[in-house]
C-alpha cells in the first residue's frame, strides 16, 4: 500500500492544501501511518489529535485516527479546540506526540495539518520524509489484535484554567474577537475567570467565517474590533487567527500593536525577573524591538521566520519569550515554550498592570516611525531563493550591510529594508522601516533596483 501526496501540500512547517483538490481523507490516513510509523520507531505508543473549526475537519480527524491505529498508536482525541490546546496537551499529557487539523488563517476550503513529535516541531525535512514514506508504503503493519485503542479527553477547562493561573493583571475593560476561529469557546470561558469588564466578538465558530476573514495580521479585518473599542470606549482590543496561534491587538485609540510591539510590551516584566535573557523576533521585526530588548538589559536575537524555527531556536538559546510580526508570541518563561495566542493575552494584560500605564500610554510611547505592511509578489518557485541568493551576492559586492539570517535584510542611514523567500508559498516578501516617508521611498526605490537586476518587478500583492 502506498500513497502519493500533492507536492505543494507538503509545507516547510505544516501539511496544507485546498480540500478536495490537493488535500483529502486519503491524505489524512497516510499522514496518520506515516506519523503513527515514526512515533513507534521512536518508542513511542500515545498520540494526542485535535482539530479546528472548519466544516472539513470532522471528516478530516476521522481519516487521520484510522491511520494511526492502522500501525498500532494508541489515540487520545481531545475534540476541537485550538492549536494551542493540542500543543497543551502534547505537553502535559502522557503522550509522544500530538496532531492538529486546522488551515489556521487560510481561505475557507483550506485544511491542514500541525505535528508534534515528543515535544519537538515536526517540520522541514521531517515533513518531507512523511511524503516519501507515503511514495515507498514504509509505514508499520500490525495485526488486528495489535491495533492502536481511541480514547477521548475532554481537556478544555485544564488549558483555560493552565491560561489564568499565576495571573496578575489588573481590571480593564477590554474587547475580544474570536472571527468565528476556534477560540472562541476558549475565550468564552477565559473571560469568565478574569476580572474587568469583557465585551466579546464572534465567538461562535463558523467554519464559513461569515463576519470576516480570521487573520488578525490584516488591519481590514480589525475593522469590527476598533469600531467596538471606540463604541464602548474599552482600554483596548485583542484578536485572534483562526486556530488561535496568532494573536493582534488594538489601544484604546484603535491603533493597531502589530506583533514586534506587543513582544516590545511583554519583553519588559520577563526581563526585569530575567536580567540579561535573550529575546528572539525574526527578520521582520522593526529595529524598534531590537534596540527596546538591549535598553532593558535583553540580550536580542533576530531570527528565521517560522514557528517551528523560533521554538527550536528558544531552546538551544533558552530564550524564554520570543515572537515574529505575524502574531505569533512563544513563552518559555512559566510556560511550555509553544505559540499561544491566549496565553499571550492573557500575558499582555499582566504586562500593562505591571508597568503601570495603560496599553493606550505603552502604544504612544513607542518610536514613531514609517513602515511598510508585509509586501508579497508572486515569482517562480524555482526563482525565489534564487532571485535572494542574487541579492545578498550584490549586496556583499558593494560593501552592504547585510544580515543574511533569513534572506536579505539591510540597514542604511534611511532605515532597514528586508527580502525574504517565503517558506511556504511562491512568493517573495519585501519589508522596509524608516524615520519618514521620503527615507521609506528610498529604501523601497533600493529592493525594487536590485529585483530589477535579477529581472523581477515587485508586482501585485500576492494573497496570503
Amino acid at each position: 500500500m502506498t500513497h502519493r501526496f500533492d507536492p505543494s501540500s507538503l509545507r516547510e512547517y505544516d501539511i496544507r492544501g485546498i480540500v478536495g483538490k490537493t488535500l483529502g481523507e486519503a491524505d489524512a490516513d497516510a499522514i496518520g501511518r506515516g506519523f503513527g510509523t515514526r512515533v513507534r520507531r521512536a518508542g513511542g505508543r500515545r498520540v494526542a489529535v485535535g482539530y479546528d473549526g472548519r466544516l472539513s475537519s470532522p471528516m478530516l480527524e476521522a481519516a487521520l485516527v484510522e491511520g494511526l491505529v492502522a500501525v498500532g498508536i494508541d489515540v487520545v482525541r481531545i475534540g476541537r479546540g485550538p492549536t494551542p490546546m493540542l500543543y497543551y496537551a502534547e505537553a502535559t499529557l502522557e503522550v509522544d506526540g500530538g496532531i492538529e487539523i486546522t488551515g489556521s488563517h487560510n481561505p475557507a476550503d483550506y485544511n491542514g495539518f500541525k505535528l508534534v513529535l515528543q515535544h519537538a516541531p515536526f517540520f522541514g525535512a521531517d515533513i518531507q520524509a512523511l511524503g516519501q514514506m507515503a511514495a515507498d508504503g514504509d509505514w508499520d503493519t500490525v495485526d488486528a489484535e495489535d491495533r492502536g485503542v481511541v480514547s477521548t479527553f475532554d481537556i478544555e477547562d485544564d488549558y483555560v484554567g493552565r491560561l489564568v493561573a499565576g495571573y496578575a493583571g489588573g481590571s480593564y475593560k477590554i474587547g475580544w474577537d474570536a472571527g468565528n476561529g476556534v477560540s472562541g469557546p476558549i475565550i468564552e470561558k477565559l473571560v469568565k475567570l478574569l476580572p474587568g469588564e469583557h465585551h466579546l466578538l464572534f465567538t461562535d465558530v463558523d467554519g464559513k467565517f461569515p463576519n470576516h476573514h480570521p487573520d488578525p495580521t490584516e488591519e481590514a479585518n480589525l475593522a469590527d474590533l476598533k469600531r467596538l473599542v471606540a463604541e464602548k470606549q474599552l482600554d483596548f482590543g485583542l484578536a485572534f487567527d483562526g486556530d488561535g496561534d496568532r494573536i493582534g491587538a488594538i489601544d484604546g485609540q484603535g491603533r493597531v500593536i502589530w506583533g514586534d510591539q506587543i513582544l516590545s510590551i511583554l519583553a519588559e516584566p520577563v526581563l526585569n525577573e530575567l536580567p540579561g535573557a535573550t529575546i528572539i523576533a525574526d527578520v521582520k521585526a522593526s529595529q524598534m524591538l531590537f534596540d527596546r530588548v538591549a535598553a532593558l538589559g535583553g540580550t536580542p536575537l533576530m531570527w528565521k521566520t517560522g514557528h517551528s524555527l523560533m521554538k527550536t531556536k528558544m531552546k538551544e538559546t533558552g530564550s524564554p519569550l520570543a515572537g515574529e510580526m505575524s502574531g505569533h508570541i512563544f513563552f518559555a518563561h512559566e510556560f511550555y515554550g509553544f505559540d499561544d495566542a491566549h496565553y499571550a493575552a492573557v500575558r499582555l494584560i499582566r504586562a500593562a498592570h505591571l508597568s503601570g500605564r495603560s496599553i493606550t500610554e505603552l502604544r504612544g510611547a513607542m518610536p514613531d516611525l514609517v513602515n511598510t505592511p508585509e509586501l508579497r509578489f508572486q515569482i517562480e518557485e524555482s526563482r525565489k531563493f534564487a532571485v535572494v541568493e542574487e541579492v545578498l551576492a550584490r549586496l556583499e559586492a558593494e560593501g552592504a550591510k547585510v544580515d543574511s539570517t533569513d534572506g536579505a535584510r539591510v540597514t542604511t542611514p534611511d532605515g532597514w529594508w528586508l527580502l525574504r523567500a517565503s517558506n511556504t508559498q511562491d512568493v517573495l516578501v519585501a519589508r522596509a522601516e524608516a524615520r519618514d516617508q521620503a527615507a521609506l521611498d528610498r529604501l523601497l526605490a533600493m529592493i525594487d533596483d536590485q529585483l530589477g537586476k535579477s529581472g523581477v518587478v515587485r508586482g501585485v500583492q500576492a494573497a496570503h
